[in-house]
């Protein structure tokens, strides 16, 4: 199975940039999880936390609200405002 393409982007920068297995994250409609292959989507993000599984590590912001699209295993995440005080080097 491909890994996802993922992009995590605070209205002033690039957040977090790479390859996961796994992501998940808080839409309006409730909770999503997004795995390889699934199928194109667009949400509407709520605050909270995002969570992206690397397969080694799992890398953890906390958003004020955005949205995320999902595109041919490439996950794009938008939020104007992002605490990447979670997130590892």
């Amino acid at each position: 199975m491909s890994a996802l393409e993922v992009e995590l982007v605070a209205a002033d920068r690039m957040v977090w940039q790479g390859e996961a297995s796994f992501v998940r994250a808080r839409s309006i409609d409730g909770e999503l999880g997004i795995l390889p292959g699934h199928s194109p989507l667009l949400g509407v993000l709520v605050e909270g936390a995002v969570t992206i599984d690397t397969g080694g590590s799992k890398q953890s912001v906390t958003i004020d609200s955005g949205f995320l699209s999902v595109d041919h295993n490439r996950v794009t995440i938008v939020a104007a405002q992002v605490d990447a005080s979670g997130l590892t080097a």
